[in-house]
């Protein structure tokens, strides 16, 4: 049973077909949903004014969760926005909220790239603490 589950979100295609899944899920079983943004900060040696940054890409995160909102009506939904590394911030928040299921995006990149970067999803899928379900876009 799936009592509470997490949906990483970043507004891009793979994360928009993920969200409809996980929306759909949370409704079938009732699920608590909670919806996490998170901003990258910039990488160290960039020479930028690292605060502004953050608070840039913390605007820009929460801007993306807010048409969500109204699509949750029926269900508990928590929406949050995080600082940190995308794969290890959607597991701690997942361990740290008991989280049953996780639901990401796939990017679509090919298979070279995915062997020299690795990936948000299958770092997630390697280190969480529960389920995975890695949704493709349509199309």
């Amino acid at each position: 049973m799936i009592h509470k589950l997490l949906i990483a979100y970043d507004g891009s295609d793979s994360a928009r077909a993920a969200f409809e899944f996980a929306l759909d899920l949370a409704g079938k079983y009732g699920a608590e949903l909670h919806v996490l943004a998170v901003a990258r900060p910039p990488e160290f040696g960039e020479e930028v004014e690292t605060e502004a940054v953050i608070e840039q890409s913390r605007r820009h995160h929460a801007h993306l969760l807010h048409p969500l909102k109204s699509r949750v009506s029926g269900l508990t939904a928590h929406f949050e926005v995080r600082v940190g590394h995308p794969a290890e911030t959607i597991v701690l928040y997942a361990e740290d909220h008991g989280i049953d299921h996780i639901v990401v995006g796939h990017r679509g990149r090919g298979l070279f790239e995915r062997w020299l970067l690795g990936s948000v999803a299958r770092q997630v899928i390697a280190y969480a603490p529960c389920a995975v379900t890695v949704v493709r876009p349509r199309g």
